[in-house]
């Protein structure tokens, strides 16, 4: 397995590999996909396999504003490359893929480019059932969220450099 960062090639491969790991209401479409890759793949890392399709993916965008908002995953734009804080809007493994620690090499990979970047650090949401692991990572989580992304409640997490 190799981690790189994605690029347009990678466009129907990362779609689908969200729709295989999001419920529909969840999951960002190609269109949200491909603004991701045109604005900001230097923060979008995958994980492939031995033919260089990714199986596992940590996107997001760079930002001053401290916390993630749901007009972050839709709008391409509020990207600033030299934003201080790095969000997180997916992490992904596909499903055959999954429990072999991929997402959490991504995870790492992610946390140091964003040290690397001089970045205050990272911030995501995530279900009440993955608080305890993104706290293996250094996350804090923060509470509740102000997102309803997809309809669902969403704890925020930080991690601090």
């Amino acid at each position: 397995m190799k981690i790189r960062t994605a690029t347009l090639q990678d466009l129907a491969a990362v779609t689908a590999l969200e729709a295989a790991c999001f419920p529909a209401a969840e999951a960002a479409p190609e269109a949200a996909f491909r603004a991701r890759l045109e604005t900001y793949p230097e923060s979008f890392w995958v994980m492939t396999d031995e033919a260089d399709r990714p199986v596992a993916m940590v996107n997001g965008m760079c930002t001053d504003t401290p916390d993630l908002h749901d007009e972050m995953y839709e709008n391409a734009t509020l990207h600033d490359r030299a934003g201080e804080w790095q969000m997180i809007f997916g992490v992904a493994t596909h499903p055959e893929h999954q429990k072999k620690g991929y997402a959490g090499q991504l995870l790492q990979t992610a946390i140091a480019a964003s040290r690397a970047r001089g970045k205050l650090g990272l911030v995501l949401t995530c279900k009440d059932r993955l608080v305890p692991y993104y706290a293996k990572f250094g996350f804090a989580d923060e509470g509740m969220s102000d997102s309803n992304h997809g309809g669902v409640a969403w704890h925020q997490m930080r991690v601090r450099f």
